[in-house]
């Protein structure tokens, strides 16, 4: 346990939750991403995780053309201006850069046995991490100290709240109650889940199936670019191989939750962000993960479907 909560468990212990809420938004607004592409065409998008780290690397390049990749900037207007347009193109860049690979590569794999898109969504994935090892070489990069920790935001309540933290949720939450609304109430969003429901019924609605799917890994990339202009600014740290284990954990909260449910996916990264760091703290941190796939385990054996995932026939 770490020395400064040693003499108040109390405290470790909501120190630890409040650590394992933030990581845990961070894995769920990456899960969305996942949850929603298999919702709507049942395809698990392995190259989603690092279409993450693609976009990490874009928001530390948009840092360094701003000039904000000195210690100095941190909490100027130059800084702020950098995140303001990190939080623009980075979207915007995954959001176009998915829709492009699902036309040149998903779509003409749509009618074919469900093992082709797999092992193509495998492939894009390499082709990714390619991309990141040219981009920024194999080593880890340091990405710009931009939001200050400051003051203790909780003085006086035993927690540790930085800036970081309060930015992590001030993102994040609004984020997916933003697509919650959508999916629920916008036209695009009703059309989203006809189309998960029954695409040829919702086709012969006069629903145009292209269209939505297309807006569906559209907005499961911009999600993704969000995360990672997210996350760079919180953990200060970027590397070509980021994506796998990223997007592993925002696979198995997707999973967890109940893969297709977006509800399930937030439920599941925050389970996992609660699991990882609690079983870090107290067990130690070379169990966390396996501590992580065993809760899994143990849920999808009583809950195959995840923890709110509907039991559905099979699509054949």
């Amino acid at each position: 346990m770490t020395p400064l909560f040693a003499d108040d468990p109390a405290a470790a212990f909501g120190q630890f939750v409040l650590i394992g809420l933030v990581s845990g938004l961070l894995y769920a607004l990456i899960a969305l991403g996942y949850t929603m592409v298999y919702g709507i065409v049942e395809l698990i998008n392995f190259a989603h995780g690092d279409l993450f780290m693609l976009g990490c690397m874009l928001a530390l390049q948009v840092c360094l053309w701003a000039g904000a990749a000195t210690e100095a900037a941190a909490g100027t207007g130059t800084a702020y201006l950098a995140i303001a347009a990190a939080l623009v193109a980075v979207p915007l860049f995954c959001a176009g850069l998915n829709v492009a690979v699902d036309r040149a590569v998903y779509k003409p794999l749509r009618n074919a046995p469900k093992l082709a898109p797999l092992v193509s969504a495998i492939g894009v994935s390499f082709v990714f991490m390619n991309a990141g090892l040219f981009w920024f070489g194999p080593t880890d990069v340091t990405f710009p100290d931009l939001v200050p920790v400051g003051a203790n935001l909780a003085e006086g309540t035993g927690l540790r709240l930085t800036a970081k933290d309060l930015m992590v949720v001030l993102v994040t939450i609004p984020v997916m109650v933003g697509l919650t609304v959508f999916v629920k109430y916008a036209p695009l969003g009703k059309a989203m889940r006809a189309t998960a429901q029954n695409p040829v019924a919702a086709q012969l609605m006069g629903i145009d199936v292209d269209r939505v799917i297309a807006a569906t890994f559209a907005i499961g990339g911009a999600l993704a670019g969000v995360g990672s202009v997210v996350y760079g600014l919180y953990f200060t740290n970027v590397n070509y191989q980021m994506g796998f284990q990223n997007g592993l954990y925002a696979f198995t909260a997707a999973v967890l939750g109940g893969i297709g449910n977006i509800p399930g996916a937030v439920l599941g990264g925050v389970l996992i962000g609660l699991i990882k760091a609690l079983g870090g703290a107290y067990i130690g941190a070379v169990w966390s993960e396996a501590l992580v796939f065993g809760v899994l385990i143990v849920i999808l054996l009583f809950r195959p479907n995840g923890l709110l995932g509907a039991r559905t026939r099979e699509k054949v």
